[in-house]
């Protein structure tokens, strides 16, 4: 129940509120708020509109443009102090990859806000050299502002706060939690979505989902699919998103021979009903905090084959195989062989494993909002 008339406010920090992960993550909680007590806005520095704007407006958000951190700095830490004054809002949420996502709160606690909150999102960013020794020194002091520290796994956790503060118990871990009925195996939609794309029932197909990005590392899966054709020719690859590296891709696979069997759909908002459409998921990314993808894959009872770069945590149906990302043949063996097990309802697991999506809403409106830190602080 409210105790104001008018709703908490939260400003959430991102690049922009495309279809990735961390932003499907802010809409899956998003959804589940009492609007009428619970607010969520947004401050976007990408470039045109974001797959979730029109989304975040229906629901009563705001969205502050700021100018990109890369393009000016002096613009965007002047935009951002005024975007934070100006939703007058004292909680902040940052979501971010690394310890230097944490500078946007110190402008943010100098703008006014007073819960402070970040929120890791990878186990890595692809830094090298010099800018991962400083990631390792700066991460305790950079994030020493926010005194809400969140993760979705151990990676993520260790790569952004640093092992002292797993130890000292100062990261809570906020689940990827899913609505489990909407994830449930169909039949009918596995039909539907074959249908759509022209694939035969008895095909194999061999599921991705995420943007065309160096981390996912979809070169090497189009190797991968290549050897799995040697044995299924019948396989068909579908590739769901988008990114910078679409093109590319798309080139390698026709350099392949292969690209007569991938299906590139773009950005997709019924990812359940493709997850059932799938025979196994790949996922051979190069560094990972927790893959949104790999759980939903278990809610739709599907077999995943994942890098060993992601998090063991990740596997909480046994439906989860790992390998290194070394050997394309090994990856189409395993794929072929993960394609036949058979399609399980894994909501009881899933409930059991804490990915519900109703009670880890909850717990982040009480990391998050600080209901009774913030009723007190501001009294």
């Amino acid at each position: 129940m409210c105790t104001t008339n008018k709703p908490k406010r939260l400003l959430c920090i991102v690049s922009n509120m495309d279809a990735g992960g961390a932003e499907t993550f802010l809409m899956k909680m998003y959804r589940q708020l009492d609007r009428t007590c619970y607010q969520m806005d947004f401050v976007v520095s990408g470039d045109g509109r974001g797959y979730y704007e029109d989304e975040i407006e229906r629901l009563g958000g705001r969205v502050f443009r700021i100018t990109r951190k890369t393009k000016d700095f002096s613009a965007y830490r002047r935009e951002l102090f005024d975007a934070v004054r100006e939703d007058g809002c004292p909680v902040v949420l940052r979501i971010g990859s690394n310890a230097f996502s944490a500078i946007d709160l110190w402008i943010a606690k100098r703008a006014g806000a007073r819960r402070l909150a970040l929120r890791s999102s990878n186990a890595s960013d692809g830094q090298a050299g010099l800018g991962m020794l400083l990631q390792r020194a700066l991460r305790r002091p950079l994030t020493s502002v926010a005194n809400v520290k969140i993760a979705p796994s151990d990676l993520a956790a260790e790569y952004t706060f640093g092992p002292m503060a797993m130890r000292k118990g100062e990261v809570h871990y906020l689940r990827n939690a899913l609505d489990l009925d909407a994830y449930a195996f169909s039949a009918e939609k596995r039909t539907a979505i074959r249908a759509e794309f022209s694939i035969d029932a008895d095909a194999l197909v061999v599921g991705h989902v995420g943007r065309f990005a160096p981390q996912k590392n979809h070169g090497f899966l189009i190797e991968v699919f290549t050897e799995l054709l040697k044995s299924r020719p019948d396989a068909r690859l579908v590739l769901v998103g988008k990114g910078e590296l679409e093109d590319e891709v798309c080139a390698k696979a026709e350099a392949f021979g292969v690209l007569g069997s991938i299906v590139f759909t773009g950005v997709r908002s019924d990812v359940p009903a493709l997850l059932s459409a799938f025979d196994a998921l790949a996922l051979p990314s190069l560094y990972e905090g927790m893959p949104n993808v790999v759980i939903e894959a278990q809610a739709a009872g599907l077999s995943c084959v994942v890098s060993d770069t992601v998090t063991r945590q990740a596997d909480v149906t046994g439906l989860v195989e790992y390998l290194p990302i070394d050997n394309t043949t090994a990856w189409a063996k395993v794929l072929e062989s993960a394609a036949t097990v058979e399609r399980l309802d894994t909501r009881t697991a899933m409930t059991a494993a804490g990915y519900d999506i109703s009670s880890e809403a909850k717990k982040f409106v009480e990391l998050v909002y600080g209901v009774a830190t913030i009723e007190s602080e501001l009294d």
